[in-house]
């Protein structure tokens, strides 16, 4: 069997991290897993990443259309092949992240960006997604103290990011089946053993109905 497993968060909620740490333990336990990320993936969407990650000035609906040109090859070139091998995908943000940042962030119509996503990716949404929950301030000091190169969203408005990270808990509560909130202020060991609870839960949980 395989799963589609998303990391999702506010800015500095330490997703990369973890998704890396989950793959870890997933692979001692005997699974084949694939870790990869949004935007990105492939090489288009490597280029595009780094065009919508820039400091280039784009209209939201042209930054969202490109995040799904992106998830669009993602999906068909590496995730949806990799499921059918029987591998677990892990992947550092995807749809929610468009309905979050372009949706309830830029002010997009949320049905448009849902039915953009269908197109594009022949409606494939997580099995699993791991809500990483940090306050918006701590997540952008995070990201200024580790000294990286901030993005064009990182450098929005603390109420922008406060839009996003509602709509995240929104989400989370309209389906909380495939959500599990897991509070990512404490220490990345700490964290990463609530993620392996959660994923683990969903594991066998998924193993006694046999889907």
């Amino acid at each position: 069997m395989s799963w589609f497993i998303t990391f999702e968060g506010p800015e500095g909620a330490g997703k990369t991290t973890q998704c890396h740490a989950l793959a870890t333990r997933l692979r001692d336990q005997g699974y084949d897993c694939l870790v990869t990320r949004e935007p990105g993936g492939t090489p288009l969407g490597e280029a595009i990443r780094e065009w919508l990650l820039g400091r280039n000035t784009l209209r939201a609906e042209t930054e969202a259309l490109l995040f799904t040109a992106a998830r669009a090859e993602h999906a068909w070139e590496r995730i949806r092949p990799a499921l059918a091998r029987g591998t677990i995908v892990l992947c550092d943000r995807y749809v929610d992240s468009t309905l979050a940042y372009q949706g309830a962030g830029r002010g997009l119509d949320e049905r448009w960006l849902r039915e953009l996503h269908r197109v594009a990716t022949g409606d494939l949404w997580p099995d699993l997604t791991v809500l990483l929950d940090v306050p918006v301030e701590l997540g952008l000091a995070r990201r200024r103290a580790a000294g990286e190169t901030l993005t064009r969203l990182d450098s929005e408005l603390t109420s922008f990011h406060e839009r996003v990270r509602a709509w995240y808990h929104t989400a989370a509560q309209r389906e909380p089946t495939r959500w599990r909130v897991i509070d990512a202020t404490k220490a990345p060991e700490t964290v990463a053993e609530a993620v392996w609870v959660a994923v683990a839960e969903f594991l066998e949980q998924r193993k006694r109905t046999g889907r």
